[in-house]
């Protein structure tokens, strides 16, 4: 059977880090998988197997590391 669609929207660090290999595979699958994450991440990139929508982020990485 054909796969679904899923829209993700996660949050950056160790969230992501469990959940990529669930999406990846999701992927696999033939699922049609957007991934929608900041222009500014520490972890969340472009990939081959799912899609990626950036939207724009109100601080830089700096600021970001900062506030650790």
């Amino acid at each position: 059977s054909d796969g679904g669609k899923l829209l993700v929207l996660p949050m950056d660090g160790s969230h992501w880090l469990s959940m990529r290999p669930l999406v990846e595979k999701l992927s696999e699958r033939g699922h049609k998988v957007v991934v929608v994450i900041p222009e500014v991440s520490w972890q969340m990139r472009v990939a081959q197997a799912y899609t990626v929508k950036a939207y724009p982020a109100s601080y830089t990485l700096e600021k970001l590391e900062g506030s650790l």
